[in-house]
């Protein structure tokens, strides 16, 4: 092979592997903007001394601000049909009882 043919066969492989690496670059998701996607996209009703709700909570870790959630013993008002906590409501539809955030992923579509 000449060497002009040569450099041109190495420049397209380089481009060849860069669009490949651009097109194929995972996503990565924090543990930060999935509780963000969550708490925007759900509301959890919890209430002081539900030990499922704390086990929930913990689940988020230093991200549990980012959730939606209305205590049901400070604000009872706001939960005239929830029986049970916690409580997540996701697109007008109820899920009672700790979920996993793969599943809150899921559901929330995030």
């Amino acid at each position: 092979m000449k060497k002009s043919n040569l450099i041109t066969f190495g420049i397209i492989i380089l481009v060849i592997i860069f669009a490949i690496v651009i097109i194929r670059k995972p996503t990565q998701t924090t543990e930060e903007e999935v509780a963000k996607c969550i708490g925007e996209n759900s509301v959890i009703y919890v209430q002081l001394g539900c030990h499922a709700c704390e086990t929930q909570e913990k689940m988020f870790g230093n991200y549990t601000s980012y959730l939606n959630k209305i205590d049901c013993f400070y604000e009872k008002n706001k939960c005239p049909n929830i029986d049970a906590t916690p409580t997540w409501i996701i697109k007008g539809q109820s899920y009672v009882g700790v979920q996993s955030i793969e599943k809150l992923k899921e559901l929330t579509g995030c």
